[in-house]
């Protein structure tokens, strides 16, 4: 099974809760589990960097409440989608995972990781920033700004957001976007604008939050982030580094936001090692 033929899945709460999920690869280890950035469905993964996460590990993606094929409201605080996270993987019987964040996914999981210690053994930072850092509140404006560029270029948004202008980074957004388009089957439901609006309503919060203690932040983690991000400025990502000791920095060159997409063997080469060591 690949990520462009894996199955949507539910798992369903007591509470009415509806989680939609895929899962793809297998292994005795530990899961790996990804959450998700700003707007995004498990449409938005990129299907050949999943795949090569799953061959030697079980991989799990999911809609948080209120996104996708997920029910309920999105919440809109960083806290209660942490709270959320914990929720799928209650009902899915997972008691240890490790744990990878993407942009805003990172935001939950650096909270999930200091409200729930004992469920992450190793955490993977991506493309994220520290709570309290205010310039990650600008994310919504410069959406907007590329939105419309986007619209007069007629291309997809996401080349702007999260590839460079360089001859290499647009070309790696043009192949980015042409796997996404693979997938012609079990598709997800993309995000409703008000879901997208509470989203967004939720980053403003957590920048402008006190700092959170990341210090207290034990397990493994590496942070990993492009040297041109646009969205969440990559001082964060030294930021988190200074504070989490027990942390590894890799940045690359002529990268912007999505930089594990950009460099998917070289991202998956270093992630293996740091898992299995």
């Amino acid at each position: 099974m690949t990520y462009l033929t894996a199955s949507n899945k539910t798992v369903r709460g007591r509470d009415g809760s509806q989680f939609n999920y895929r899962e793809t690869g297998a292994g005795d280890g530990l899961p790996l589990v990804l959450l998700n950035h700003l707007s995004a469905t498990l449409d938005n993964w990129d299907p050949r960097f999943i795949d090569a996460l799953s061959h030697h590990r079980k991989v799990i993606v999911f809609d948080n409440r209120g996104i996708g094929l997920s029910n309920g409201e999105v919440p809109t605080t960083i806290e209660e989608m942490a709270a959320d996270v914990m929720q799928f993987l209650e009902l899915l019987g997972l008691k240890q995972i490790d744990l990878l964040g993407l942009s805003m996914g990172g935001f939950i999981a650096q909270t999930f990781t200091l409200k729930y210690p004992s469920v992450v053994r190793k955490l993977i930072l991506v493309g994220t920033g520290p709570q309290g850092a205010v310039d990650i509140a600008k994310v919504g404006r410069i959406v907007n700004i590329d939105l419309l560029r986007a619209t007069i270029t007629r291309r997809d948004v996401k080349e702007y957001l999260f590839f460079t202008k360089t001859k290499q980074g647009q070309a790696a957004g043009k192949a980015f976007m042409a796997r996404l388009k693979q997938r012609t089957m079990v598709k997800d439901q993309p995000i409703r604008l008000t879901a997208y609006r509470r989203q967004l309503k939720a980053i403003k919060h957590y920048a402008h939050s006190k700092p959170a203690m990341l210090s207290q932040i034990n397990q493994p983690t590496l942070i990993v982030n492009g040297d041109h991000d646009r969205m969440v400025p990559v001082l964060g990502s030294y930021q988190i580094h200074e504070q989490i000791k027990n942390s590894q920095l890799k940045i690359y060159p002529d990268a912007g936001h999505m930089s594990l997409f950009q460099y998917t063997d070289d991202f998956v080469t270093i992630l293996e090692h740091f898992l299995n060591r």
